[in-house]
């Protein structure tokens, strides 16, 4: 029963994960800079992919799969962010223009 409840779990982990996918596919496609398209492409890449590793951590029975997976999401968790914070900034300073819809530019020149 348990094994049951963790599997569905699982499932449901998995389409939540391909959901960020699909939508950070999409953000690629109708964002309009360099920017914003990076930021769909990193939430999906770190949500999605940490809630596959999750899932795979509860759908697993090897306590070893587990611990590999968990320790994973924590290293995506943790240099995700910053390298798309990085690249980003990087951009910035090379000169990347924002687009016209982009409200306020909160970097320092």
């Amino acid at each position: 029963m348990i094994a049951d409840l963790a599997n569905y779990l699982a499932a449901l982990l998995l389409i939540c994960g391909g959901f960020f996918a699909v939508v950070g596919a999409v953000g690629l496609v109708r964002f309009p800079d360099l920017y914003t398209r990076s930021h769909a492409a990193s939430k999906a890449g770190t949500v999605g992919s940490s809630l596959a590793m999750v899932a795979i951590a509860l759908a697993s029975s090897d306590i070893g799969v587990a611990v590999r997976a968990l320790a994973g999401v924590v290293f995506l968790l943790l240099t995700a962010p910053v390298a798309a914070h990085l690249l980003m900034r990087a951009a910035y300073i090379a000169g990347y223009p924002m687009s016209e819809l982009s409200v306020v530019d909160e970097m320092p020149d």
